[in-house]
């Protein structure tokens, strides 16, 4: 099982760096006011997937403090239950 893992990740690496060869040509994106930016076109693919994947990430933030609060409560109110219960 580990073997077929490493020979799955050495040709998931494999389509990629090829893909990456093949996208080597330079493209522009234009922003507001003016700006601009020229890079080839893997590496602009690459920012957006990765600031994607941020805002993904920030998005899921709110949602996994709020259950470690209320799992924090819960907790804090089974303590207080058990305290109160006669052994």
């Amino acid at each position: 099982m580990k073997y077929l893992v490493w020979f799955l990740r050495v040709l998931l690496f494999l389509v990629l760096l090829g893909f990456a060869i093949k996208n080597t040509d330079p493209v522009a994106v234009r922003f507001y006011l003016g700006g601009e930016w020229e890079a080839p076109l893997v590496f602009v693919l690459l920012a957006a997937f990765v600031a994607g994947a941020a805002a993904g990430v920030v998005a899921t933030l709110g949602v996994v403090f709020r259950k470690r609060r209320e799992i924090a409560g819960l907790r804090k109110q089974l303590r207080v239950r058990n305290a109160e219960q006669p052994r």
